[in-house]
C-alpha cells in the first residue's frame, strides 16, 4: 500500500471518529435536555445548510447546552470554519463549554456569555450563516442588528418560528430576503440574503 493511500485511509478514519465523537455528545445532550435544544431533524438541517453553503463563519444566538452548535461543528469541521455562540444563562454556557470539550470542538467555538441584544452589537461582518434560537420576541431586533452583517448569498436561520410572527413577516416581505419555511421538527425558517 502506498504512503499516500495509507495517509488517506488514516485521515478518513480520524474524520469518522471525530464525527462519531460529536454525534455521541449530541445524543447525550438530547437524552438529558431535549426541550432546551434542537431536535435531531432540525439539527441535521442546520448541518446540511452550513456544509452545503461552505459556511466558514457561523454566528448562533441562543447556545443552550450546545446541541445546535455541535450540529454546526459537524459542518465546520469540513469547511474549516468557526462558530461564535451567545448564551445569556451562565450555567447553560458552562454546560455547553463542557460539551464542546467532550466533543473535541472547543477550539472552533467561541462562547459569549451575556445578553445577545447587547453582546452581538460588537460583531463585525461578514457572517456566512446566522442562527437565531434565543428569545423569540427578539428575533426581529436581531435581524435588524445582524442582517446587514450577513454576506450577500449568506443564510439566516430561525428556530421555533411559530413564536416569532413579527420576524416571519419581516423575512417574508423584505426585498432583501428570500425565505422558505421548514415545518418539520420545531419549525425553521431558512432565509437567503439576496445578492
Amino acid at each position: 500500500m502506498s504512503a499516500l493511500l495509507v495517509a488517506s485511509v488514516a485521515a478518513a478514519a480520524a474524520e469518522g471518529d471525530a464525527e462519531k465523537r460529536i454525534r455521541a455528545v449530541v445524543d447525550e445532550i438530547s437524552a438529558h435536555d431535549p426541550l432546551a435544544n434542537v431536535p435531531p431533524e432540525d439539527g441535521k438541517m442546520l448541518r446540511v445548510l452550513a456544509e452545503s453553503t461552505g459556511a466558514r463563519r457561523v454566528v448562533e444566538l441562543g447556545t443552550s447546552t450546545g446541541a445546535s452548535a455541535l450540529w454546526f461543528c459537524l459542518a465546520l469541521a469540513r469547511t474549516g470554519g468557526t462558530l461564535e455562540t451567545f448564551e445569556i444563562n451562565s450555567g447553560r454556557a458552562a454546560a455547553a463549554r463542557a460539551n464542546f470539550k467532550k466533543a473535541g470542538v472547543e477550539k472552533m467555538v467561541r462562547v459569549v456569555v451575556g445578553d445577545a441584544h447587547v453582546e452581538a452589537r460588537k460583531l463585525k461582518g461578514p457572517i456566512d450563516l446566522l442562527f437565531l434560537d434565543a428569545d423569540k420576541d427578539g428575533y426581529k431586533d436581531y435581524l435588524e442588528q445582524l442582517g446587514p452583517l450577513v454576506r450577500p448569498g449568506g443564510l439566516i436561520l430561525a428556530h421555533n418560528i411559530d413564536s416569532a410572527p413579527d420576524y416571519i413577516e419581516a423575512v417574508t416581505t423584505g426585498a432583501a430576503y428570500e425565505t422558505v419555511l421548514f415545518n418539520e421538527g420545531e419549525g425553521l425558517s431558512i432565509t437567503l440574503k439576496k445578492r
